[in-house]
Order: structure tokens, then C-alpha cells, then sequence
């Protein structure tokens, strides 16, 4: 048996990264699933991958009336819908505050932020029709601290999806449904080729690279993997988190825990050093 035999999910921006792994690891689980993304190929392709469990619907996030098809299209092809997975995103403009362009900050809000506020409220009544549902929005470690996304837009847009979790989290669990989100860490994927320019097809062969520059970046020695977050949200989705809600869950193998041992140490090693030397 799986964890979610049984269960409907949406899952957004399935056609790569961490959304093209929570499709394959939940269909795995039992669940039966619509994928959404903005190329076609890739998420037909998925969906004939994982069979007749998995449906994919071309959408933009940013648009509330493909939002709202979206969501109905669950409803209507498997009954009813348990778990919602706002995953989609995207980078946003680099740089400092001075240069921000206005079109695209409006542009990474309604990508990172509109998009999950639609999905909410959407996917809000179906669930609250069956006195139940687990909807996952996916935050990130630069929403909570600065100086982790090369990009002053995307902390700020993550962060803003975190609170508005929490928010949303206290109204709908009142009907029996929880809101929750996920914060990865340095998870190699394709989202750091696209934030410094690369197209889409060089971004997706990065994350090898990826793999090479995050091992250190916490104490855990590797980089975070798509699966990591995959599986944060089965447990979300599945009954055994029934009592959790408006929590954002890190999965960032302890990066924003402080300073790593070793490198605090050899800090302790030099400051002796110098002492020694001043001594003398």
C-alpha cells in the first residue's frame, strides 16, 4: 500500500525539477494526479510516463480563470481533490534595489505569489465540501533569512508566500484543512542556470554541476535533490501529518542551522594563532 492510495493531487510546475519528481514519487504512493506546467511536450510526455493516474493540463499560474480549470479538472476526472501542491515558481530579477524594473517584479510576484494564492482559493471550497485537504505551498530558506537567493525579489516574494501559509492556515483548518508550506535549501536543480540567463534547455542540464557547488553548503555533504522535497511533501499530504498546520517545513540539511563546525573551528584555530603571535 501506499501513503496516498486514494488521494487526488494538483501538482504545479511538474514539467521540471522538484514539481517533475513530487509527480513521480506521488503516483508511486498510490495518489492520482493532474500536472500543470506551461510546456506542453514535456508535461504529455510525464503524464503518459506515469499513466492513467496522472493527467497533465497546460496552465499559467498567473491566470485565475487556468487556475480555476485546473482544479476542476481534478475534480471532475478523479471525484475530488485531497492535496494541492503550489510548486511553480521561477527566478527573479537579480541585482540590487536600485535597478529593480517594476514589470518584473510584477511579473516574479504574480509567478511566485498570485500563483499560490490562486491555487488556494480555488482549491479551497472542493476541499472544504469534504471537511478536509492538504494544501503545500513551497517557500524557500531565502523567505526566511536574507542573503540566500541571488535575487531581493525572490526572498521577498518567498516570504511573503510563508506568511500568507500561515494566514490561510488558520481560516481553512477550521474546516479540517491544513495548510502548510516547505523551504528547501540548496536544491540542485535547473532555477540557478535560468536566474542568470541561461534558456530553459542549458538551465535543465546544470543541476549535475549543481550537485558539485552545493555538497558543501551544509553540514549534510551533498546538495539537496528534487526527491528530498518530493518526499517532505507525501508526508504533508499524507495522513500521517493529519495534525499539522500552518508549519513551514525546512529541508535544507541544516544550512540556515549556523555557522558548520569546521569552519568554526578552524575560525577558533587562527583567532589562537594570532593570539600567539601577539603575545610574542
Amino acid at each position: 500500500m501506499g501513503r496516498l492510495d486514494g488521494k487526488v493531487a494538483v501538482i504545479t510546475g511538474a514539467t521540471s525539477g522538484i514539481g517533475l519528481r513530487s509527480a513521480e514519487v506521488f503516483v508511486a504512493e498510490g495518489a492520482k494526479i493532474v500536472i500543470a506546467g506551461r510546456r506542453a511536450p514535456e508535461g504529455e510526455a510525464l503524464a503518459s510516463k506515469l499513466g492513467a493516474n496522472c493527467i497533465f493540463l497546460k496552465t499559467d499560474v498567473t491566470v485565475e480563470e487556468q487556475m480555476r480549470a485546473l482544479i476542476g479538472e481534478a475534480v471532475e476526472k478523479f471525484g475530488r481533490i485531497d492535496c494541492l501542491f503550489n510548486n511553480a515558481g521561477g527566478p527573479a530579477q537579480t541585482g540590487g534595489i536600485e535597478g529593480l524594473d517594476v514589470a518584473r517584479f510584477d511579473a516574479a510576484m504574480a509567478t511566485l505569489v498570485r500563483s499560490v494564492m490562486l491555487g488556494m482559493k480555488h482549491a479551497a471550497p472542493y476541499m472544504k465540501k469534504q471537511g478536509s485537504g492538504s494544501i503545500i505551498n513551497n517557500g524557500s530558506i531565502a523567505g526566511r533569512l536574507a542573503g540566500f537567493s541571488s535575487s531581493v525579489v525572490y526572498g521577498a516574494a518567498k516570504a511573503a508566500v510563508i506568511h500568507l501559509t500561515k494566514c490561510v492556515a488558520m481560516e481553512l483548518g477550521e474546516s479540517g484543512i491544513r495548510v502548510n508550506s516547505i523551504s528547501p535549501g540548496a536544491i540542485a536543480t535547473g532555477i540557478f542556470g535560468k536566474a542568470l540567463g541561461l534558456s530553459v534547455e542549458a538551465a535543465e542540464k546544470t543541476p549535475a554541476m549543481m550537485r558539485e557547488i552545493f555538497k558543501t553548503a551544509q553540514p549534510i555533504p551533498r546538495a539537496g535533490l528534487p526527491e528530498d522535497i518530493a518526499h517532505a511533501a507525501v508526508f504533508l499530504a499524507s495522513d500521517e501529518s493529519s495534525f499539522i498546520n500552518g508549519h513551514d517545513l525546512v529541508v535544507d540539511g541544516a544550512v540556515t542551522g549556523g555557522r558548520n563546525w569546521t569552519q568554526q573551528q578552524q575560525g577558533y584555530v587562527a583567532i589562537g594563532k594570532a593570539f600567539n603571535q601577539g603575545a610574542g
